[in-house]
């Protein structure tokens, strides 16, 4: 071994702030990116910030296809949402309880998560608060005689019992199985509970569509959560047999220079002012090249996607091709990374409606014939074939292969079936079956 000083040249790529801010804001949605604009601003005087008229304007028009005069005014009001606790607590004010009542109610009120259960053990609340567990149950069961039903629970099984006892037409079986066969129902082993309690498998099942209309989560409607809308930022247009892109830039406010203040700085004679000018300048100028490269790569991804998916658009029968980030990187000359981060988050409006762009890539599969088709395509065709089946005797994953090769020419195993229906939340056929 040989110690010494040696020269060696090397190549690396040095990640600028400059670069590292380009690549931070293709990868921003419009909202995203119209909020890091207003934050640099906050911390750049000599950056002037003009806001767009639609993003001062709430509109749903993108997702309703009507006229302004046919939007309702519900569609444009504000969301005002009350939490739970003060909705609660807003109940218990009309109730007529002593004051030491009135105050655990409110200790149990603040013990209760989002979703409207019990956050902590009920017995280590009835701990904190000094009191028996049969003070502390009664006091809980006034909470759970307040709205929304099922709030208050301690978990799922009492969640679901208190909403069927709170309905105005009993089922007393529902909440026989409910209370004593919980497991037994959710495993669909449907057989024994009909033996057991003497019913027909007719009935277990009126109970399994009564209880899936119950709220397992009643707290969630008053999650504080604002609701966020989906802003299509490019527009794909049908136009003499082919595709056109436009993008939508009144979507985000536009950047410049306040000159008023860069003169004010430059005429400055102090050094260390008009060194502070000229960098806040610099910091403008790039941010403005970062957007408008921004742009240019959402819309080129965008037309090479077109390109590719042209038939999908312009056919109401036309099917998703199989498509990767990769052939569209390689087709327009940028890294893999950079169409991923141009497609995620974003949205186009089509004439198939508001799509994610990053949901027009989809994987091959291949058939007998060497021909692919994309999984996409086999899952809506999944979706059709297994809402049109005969719910007492639904479609098994064999016979769905059976049905894509002989009248899709689609061949595909079980095992890539049970995938995709796992992926789109299509149970099983035994537990599709309807009695």
């Amino acid at each position: 071994m040989q110690f010494g000083l040696f020269q060696q040249q090397t190549q690396s790529l040095v990640m600028t702030h400059e670069l590292r801010q380009a690549i931070h804001l293709l990868q921003y949605s419009a909202t995203e990116l119209s909020t890091f604009i207003q934050e640099q601003a906050l911390e750049n005087p000599l950056m002037e910030v003009k806001e767009s008229q639609k993003l001062e304007e709430v509109s749903f028009s993108s997702f309703r296809n009507v006229s302004e005069d046919q939007a309702s005014p519900i569609d444009y009001a504000h969301i005002d949402r009350t939490s739970l606790s003060d909705f609660l607590l807003n109940q218990l004010q009309d109730l007529r309880v002593s004051k030491k009542e009135r105050k655990h109610i409110t200790y149990f009120i603040y013990s209760l998560r989002e979703d409207g259960y019990l956050s902590r053990p009920f017995e280590e609340i009835c701990e904190e608060l000094q009191i028996s567990q049969r003070e502390g149950e009664n006091l809980l069961e006034t909470l759970q005689h307040f709205d929304p039903a099922g709030v208050g629970a301690r978990n799922l099984q009492e969640c679901l019992l208190l909403q069927l006892q709170r309905m105005d037409d009993p089922n007393y079986i529902a909440e026989q199985i409910v209370m004593f066969h919980m497991e037994a129902f959710a495993t669909r082993k449907w057989k024994e509970i009909s033996q057991q309690l003497n019913i027909t498998l007719a009935e277990v099942q009126e109970v399994n569509d009564l209880i899936k209309k119950l709220d397992p989560r009643p707290g969630t409607q008053y999650m504080s959560e604002p609701v966020q809308f989906v802003r299509p930022e490019i527009r794909i247009v049908p136009y003499e047999g082919d595709l056109l892109v436009h993008i939508e830039d009144d979507l985000i406010p536009s950047v410049g220079l306040n000159h008023h203040y860069e003169e004010l700085l430059r005429s400055s004679e102090d050094d260390e002012a008009s060194q502070y000018a000229k960098q806040k300048i610099q910091q403008v100028q790039w941010l403005m090249k970062s957007i408008q490269q921004r742009k240019q790569t959402i819309v080129k991804v965008g037309e090479a996607i077109a390109r590719h998916q042209k038939e999908y658009f312009l056919k109401k029968d036309g099917v998703l091709k199989p498509l990767t980030l990769k052939e569209i990187a390689d087709e327009i000359e940028v890294h893999e990374s950079t169409v991923s981060r141009a497609t995620t988050n974003k949205y186009a409006d089509t004439p198939r409606g508001i799509i994610e762009l990053k949901s027009l890539f989809s994987s091959a599969v291949q058939n007998g014939l060497g021909e692919s088709t994309s999984s996409r395509s086999i899952k809506e065709w999944m979706k059709e074939l297994i809402a049109a089946e005969n719910k007492q005797k639904p479609l098994s994953d064999a016979k769905i292969v059976s049905w894509l090769q002989s009248e899709k020419g689609t061949t595909v195993s079980r095992r890539a079936i049970a995938k995709y229906r796992d992926e789109l939340g299509i149970p099983s056929s035994s537990k599709r079956k309807r009695y």
